[in-house]
């Protein structure tokens, strides 16, 4: 028996013999006119992808991961009820919790009787005490938890317009940690912010790359420094996959000019701009595409948004159903089963080429402008970001950009007001700020304030 591939009875097609073949097709229509697009990060999209347009072998992505973390997000207001969802989601399946606290709070009591073995901890603290956080990560220390901290006193400045405490006290209290545990993976850069704020694509890498770089060039003598990324994902599937991939090579890139280890750890979660108060099952469906995407593009970890959080307050139903979102792909659609399954893909490899080289062209403007936080002092991200959030709100405002439910197909008679627990819209609260802040918001915001405004 004679060892030979299908393919080998099949003549191969050249990428010149499609494009001749499609220009027949097109009968005299102008080839880049009619199929070729371009997304509003400038990248231009072709009909199709063949070998021939590389000229280079793949190379693989820098630290993808052999699996990911079903996580679950968890509110700390009140311990113990903090404490029961906490066991609550272990036991349904969660291999994870990415928590969140606004104050300091009874770290024993939190972690009360349950099994820390083996479970990924990730923390999104709203505030910088240095006595806490030692003894959080000296408790948490003690046990075999994966556990991240995601201090990022830059991420802060961008999103409040202010430091945790002052200039002076938050790098002094960063120092002190990094000095004092050198092996934990203390640092995090939160790059959703951006998405949700309506930054492109292009813009959320460079911005994350010379956020990121801040901290590597104040570092650069640590030992073994680690970057957790948390990055929120949106419905361009294809490009969110490439996001991801684009970051790890970026960061890789970068990291291996100070010398650090070239890879990343990547936290995703659903993005908020595109979700909806009206009709807002819809939000399963975008939540479940994103999670796919974050998945095919190598996140380390994943926690899902509850379809119903713009609006609800943490609830059982709600993190029930986000939780069984990503129990669901991973155990019966076998989204684990497959390592790197995006690589070789030629469409997901040039995506991913296009947006690393013009997220890199930022980067580099940003560096030779003085960096990071000088552009954000200065107000030129704030701006940026600005303008392409206007761009889309455009594209959203003229129905080219469509949200099911809202700018497409509404159901007049759906009535939210009464179903508020939280307040949906963008608050507006005067406070004197060191610089202006970076303001997340959902593109239907406007539509749905003038429903609920005319509501019966």
């Amino acid at each position: 028996m004679t060892n030979t591939s299908l393919f080998d009875d099949f003549i191969s097609v050249s990428a010149k013999q499609w494009k001749q073949k499609i220009q027949v097709d097109l009968k005299g229509a102008d080839y880049n006119d009619t199929l070729i697009w371009q997304s509003p990060e400038g990248i231009d999209v072709k009909p199709f992808y063949h070998k021939d347009g590389f000229d280079k072998e793949f190379a693989p992505i820098p630290g993808q991961p052999a699996d990911w973390a079903v996580i679950q997000q968890v509110f700390i207001h009140d311990v113990e009820i903090a404490n029961r969802l906490m066991k609550e989601a272990f036991e349904r399946g969660a291999e994870g919790i990415y928590l969140t606290a606004d104050s300091i709070f009874n770290i024993k009591a939190l972690f009360d009787g349950i099994d820390l073995q083996s479970k990924s901890i990730y923390f999104n603290l709203n505030f910088l005490q240095s006595d806490f956080l030692n003894e959080l990560i000296k408790f948490l220390s003690e046990s075999t938890s994966v556990v991240f901290y995601n201090t990022d006193i830059i991420g802060n400045l961008a999103r409040s317009g202010n430091w945790f405490n002052n200039l002076s006290e938050d790098h002094k209290i960063l120092d002190s940690l990094m000095e004092a545990h050198p092996f934990e993976s203390i640092l995090g850069v939160d790059i959703s912010l951006y998405q949700n704020a309506g930054a492109n694509m292009v813009q959320q890498l460079a911005y994350g790359l010379a956020h990121a770089n801040e901290y590597l060039n104040h570092f650069s003598k640590q030992q073994d420094l680690r970057i957790t990324f948390s990055m929120s994902l949106g419905s361009n599937y294809f490009f969110e996959i490439a996001k991801l991939r684009a970051m790890r090579i970026l960061y890789a890139g970068l990291a291996h000019e100070y010398g650090f280890r070239e890879e990343c750890h990547i936290l995703a979660l659903p993005g908020k701009r595109n979700k909806t108060l009206y009709d807002y099952n819809v939000n399963m469906l975008r939540t479940t595409t994103e999670c796919m995407s974050a998945v095919l593009g190598g996140a380390n970890s994943i926690c899902n948004l509850a379809y119903d959080s713009i609006y609800h307050k943490s609830n059982e139903f709600g993190e029930r159903i986000s939780r069984n979102q990503l129990l669901i792909l991973k155990h019966e659609s076998f989204f684990d089963l497959v390592e790197n399954p995006s690589d070789g893909s030629y469409y997901i490899e040039a995506l991913t080429d296009q947006l690393a080289a013009a997220a890199l062209k930022l980067f580099k403007e940003i560096e030779q402008g003085g960096g990071f936080l000088k552009a954000l002092k200065e107000g030129s991200i704030q701006k940026k970001i600005k303008e392409s959030a206007e761009k889309e709100q455009q594209l959203f405002d003229s129905g080219e950009l469509v949200l099911l439910g809202v700018n497409k197909h509404p159901d007049l008679n759906d009535r939210m007001k009464d179903e508020l627990e939280l307040y949906p819209f963008v608050k507006t609260k005067p406070r004197k700020t060191l610089l202006e802040p970076v303001i997340e918001r959902r593109l239907a915001e406007k539509i749905e304030k003038e429903r609920i405004e005319n509501e019966n």
